[in-house]
């Protein structure tokens, strides 16, 4: 049997949320959790998480280890850099081992160069996997921030699991109101809620594809658990949208075909659609029907993870559905690229 593509690959989770939303609150309760051992959080400012006091010693110029055994990397230079000096410290015995990767953003930050940056960086796909985007939402503040800032509305849509925080100071209106409209963003999101950052690290992680095995979490990943929710099984999908907003910009497409695809029709189609809309193309997720075979494919603007075959299909379910978070994209215009190549390699 072939090697598995993900086996021995560290998983990083990039946990990103507005200005406000209690990323700093979150990072400082996790960098003392005892479950944290073998963990690398990397952060933007060492200072401003105060665990001066938790230090054991200074394993290199910009890592500390903490009492309880936890990695806490400050960024000096850029991401890239930074996590390929983190793994060749590691590799060395520099540092102390570690089986997992925890990035934190700044609160103006898009997540999309960042998941960009794993996939395109040859050295890092080689040695890191996304596990996921986790985003923090301000419940008192969200409404407004997201009318404001198109980095807020990005940050929820590029999520795979979003906790909603100060639940207890927007009451249960506010937060009600929230969920609403981070649902037309993100319908395919995780929704919880956090008070004070008192998660537990599991909490962030198994998010995203371990193997190739298929099961369950396979269904998770793409999102299907809960797009099954009663009151969104209308336009999920045959590519209609969820309930719009205002003046949305951020849409999430969803679209299912029954014919199986020949990798190279489907790739030629998504070739054209990155090239026509590459820009307004925020994410991308799905599993495809390629001759019979389900190939997960997931994407960030132009870049695109390498295709993975899943050893067998995760449900009786073998449609190829694939989910689309664009910027003012209609899925009119998606479907009719589909349609176009389809009938030139028919």
């Amino acid at each position: 049997m072939a090697r598995d593509p993900l086996a021995g690959k560290i998983p990083v989770t990039l946990i990103t949320g507005f200005l406000g939303s209690g990323k700093t609150t979150l990072i400082s309760r996790l960098l003392r959790h005892p479950d944290m051992d073998r963990v690398a959080v990397v952060i933007n400012e060492i200072g401003e998480i105060g665990i001066d006091n938790d230090l054991v010693r200074m394993s290199s110029e910009n890592v500390s280890l903490l009492a309880n055994g936890c990695l806490c990397c400050s960024v000096r230079t850029d991401l890239q850099e930074t996590l390929r000096e983190l793994f060749g410290q590691r590799r060395a015995g520099e540092i102390p081992d570690f089986d997992r990767v925890m990035i934190e953003t700044t609160g103006l930050a898009d997540p999309a160069p960042v998941i960009q940056t794993l996939a395109s960086d040859t050295m890092l796909g080689a040695n890191y996997r996304l596990d996921g985007v986790v985003t923090l939402v301000d419940a008192v503040n969200a409404l407004w921030q997201l009318q404001d800032s198109p980095e807020a509305e990005q940050q929820i849509a590029l999520a795979d699991r979003i906790f909603i925080t100060k639940c207890d100071l927007a009451g249960a209106d506010g937060t009600q109101a929230l969920e609403q409209a981070i649902s037309t963003i993100n319908p395919n999101a995780e929704l919880r809620q956090c008070t004070m950052g008192d998660l537990h690290p599991s909490a962030l992680v198994g998010i995203g594809l371990q193997n190739l095995r298929a099961d369950g979490n396979t269904l998770r990943f793409l999102g299907e658990l809960y797009l099954e929710k009663p009151d969104q099984q209308a336009g999920t999908y045959l590519g209609e949208k969820m309930p719009a907003r205002h003046d949305p910009a951020v849409n999430t497409l969803s679209l299912r075909f029954e014919q199986a695809f020949t990798w190279a029709t489907f790739s030629a189609t998504m070739e054209l659609v990155i090239a026509l809309r590459g820009k307004d193309l925020l994410r991308v997720k799905g599993i495809v029907n390629v001759e019979g075979n389900p190939v997960v494919v997931q994407g960030v603007g132009h870049v695109f993870h390498p295709p993975l075959t899943l050893e067998r299909w995760p449900s009786e379910d073998m449609q190829t559905r694939l989910v689309f978070i664009t910027r003012n994209i209609e899925a009119s215009s998606l479907k009719a690229v589909f349609s176009a190549v389809n009938a030139i390699n028919s």
